[in-house]
């Protein structure tokens, strides 16, 4: 049944309680899992919400695992959602089968393409469908929701504040794939989920929105300059910022000198991004 949570487990943690949540998701028409720290205060009042969209074959947990963020949250006084990557377990043909399509690799788009269409709507599933259902059950304040995100998250950060600029009053991203529709990740899953008619991607490229909507808030961009993906032309950080400077955007993207793709990466800077999204939230 929709919006019926199912804990399947809770941690007690700076305070706060972390906890693995599952529900019925009618945008994916099938079981969806995510993760959300309830800071202290939570305890009293309403707190602001921070959601994280995580990358590439991750889950809802790799990030409140590795990235050492409930401390921050806790003294910040922010509640953190993140949610899976995409669907599971749907039945569809070749699900499983690549690293980056399918399974794990869900990219933040609502598809139009068969067969995927059927299941991975996850736009629309972390933009609308689960922030109702969060905000309905714990004592947070829609008013004040941010977001961020690492790599194929990033991008998904990205897309969601500029499509959505009323609804998250900040955003930031640690390594994120930030022109896809100019690298082969971006341009394979696009192909897979919407179609080869590339007007159909600028939806889904937060390069290509900064053509129609800018934000007021400022743009926080961690890049380690170790990162393999970003040294292969999969990211684009520096493609990305030419168009926000273009469009009069408000940037600052830090390129960080041997720093990888990893958790270590993300650990090392999240307490500047917690302090970024503080100016906005608090």
């Amino acid at each position: 049944m929709a919006g019926t949570l199912e804990l399947e487990k809770q941690h007690r943690c700076f305070g706060g309680t972390l906890s693995y949540y599952r529900h019925f998701s009618d945008c994916c028409q099938g079981s969806m899992q995510f993760t959300l720290y309830l800071p202290p205060q939570a305890k009293d009042k309403s707190v602001p919400l921070l959601w994280y969209l995580s990358g590439l074959t991750c889950t809802a947990e790799n990030f409140t695992v590795k990235a050492g963020a409930q401390r921050l949250a806790a003294e910040y006084d922010f509640a953190i959602a993140a949610p899976d990557t995409s669907p599971r377990n749907t039945g569809i043909p070749g699900e499983d089968e690549s690293w980056d399509l399918g399974s794990g690799a869900g990219f933040y788009v609502d598809a139009t393409v068969e067969p995927w269409s059927s299941h991975y709507q996850m736009y629309s599933y972390v933009t609308q469908e689960l922030p109702t259902l969060v905000i309905e059950n714990f004592p947070l304040d829609a008013d004040k929701q941010s977001i961020f995100g690492h790599s194929m998250g990033g991008h998904g950060a990205l897309v969601c504040a500029l499509r959505n600029p009323k609804k998250y009053q900040s955003v930031s991203a640690f390594a994120p794939i930030a022109a896809p529709s100019q690298t082969t990740w971006g341009q394979n899953a696009f192909k897979a989920y919407l179609g080869d008619d590339t007007k159909f991607w600028a939806a889904y490229d937060a390069a290509e929105l900064l053509n129609t909507q800018t934000l007021e808030s400022e743009i926080l961009i961690d890049q380690g300059t170790a990162d393999s993906f970003y040294q292969d032309g999969g990211l684009l950080p520096e493609k990305f910022a030419e168009v926000c400077e273009q469009a009069g955007q408000k940037i600052k993207l830090r390129l960080q000198d041997g720093y990888d793709h990893s958790y270590f990466f993300v650990s090392t800077f999240i307490q500047d991004h917690f302090q970024h999204h503080a100016q906005y939230l608090q």
